[in-house]
């Protein structure tokens, strides 16, 4: 089943929702936890905090395309961006590099996620999202690389400021993360940000008012949906309801 242009939909500024599913979810689980919500765009498995069984990444990424479902996969460590493309080719449609602070990182991420021109992420991989329909390595390429969506995670105060040059063209998402991000305000309590998530989150938003990128925030209880969209999100990963 061929599956929305998320890329594209971000891009456009859609609201865009994702929900986290068990890294060792069944088919089953997939099911019972994306009918929870019809305006659910995309599940979320993560390796960073659980389990890294590459196996369960395809046999999720599998199970999701069956369903018509894109599936965002969240790495183990930042230092594992060379890795990007082997990930890939077990199915995953979005990947988040956590904990990114330097450009550097954002370049290796972008090399190893995009084939070329773009990158120089390497060609082969049965199990990669729709293969089977475009099975030529030229046109795969071309349609891959204006497909796939890329995150990279802030969560310090110095990664904040290094936003602009973190969003290079090829990064779709600057995505937030709150408790690693709380730990340096704690050790920087004269910082002019560390009064509050609100205000860092704030400042997020306003350095990226003229990237094309956008700001992910994670809702940890869905019923307060609302309030991340009068905030201004478009991209919102959730827990389950």
């Amino acid at each position: 089943m061929p599956l929305e242009n998320l890329k594209d939909r971000i891009r456009k500024g859609k609201l865009t929702l994702g929900v986290s599913v068990p890294w060792d979810s069944t088919k089953e689980e997939i099911q019972r936890i994306w009918s929870q919500d019809k305006d659910y765009n995309f599940i979320s498995i993560d390796s960073q905090h659980n389990p890294l069984d590459e196996s369960k990444i395809a046999s999720i990424s599998h199970d999701a395309a069956e369903l018509g479902i894109p599936v965002h996969f969240r790495i183990k460590h930042t230092n594992y961006t060379w890795q990007i493309g082997n990930w890939l080719d077990l199915g995953p449609t979005m990947i988040e590099v956590p904990q990114t602070e330097k450009v550097s990182t954002a370049q290796e991420a972008i090399d190893y996620f995009y084939y070329s021109p773009a990158g120089k992420r390497s060609w082969g991989g049965t199990s990669r999202i729709e293969i089977n329909d475009r099975p030529d390595r030229l046109p795969y390429a071309s349609w891959w690389n204006n497909f796939g969506v890329l995150w990279l995670q802030v969560e310090s105060l110095q990664a904040i400021s290094n936003i602009p040059k973190l969003a290079l063209p090829g990064i779709d998402c600057i995505s937030w993360g709150p408790a690693d991000l709380a730990f340096d305000r704690e050790s920087n309590p004269h910082h002019p940000l560390s009064i509050s998530d609100q205000a860092c989150i704030d400042h997020a938003f306003k350095l990226l008012e003229d990237s094309h990128a956008q700001l992910v925030l994670r809702n940890y209880n869905w019923r307060e949906r609302d309030k991340f969209i009068d905030m201004g999100a478009k991209v919102i990963l959730e827990r389950p309801k």
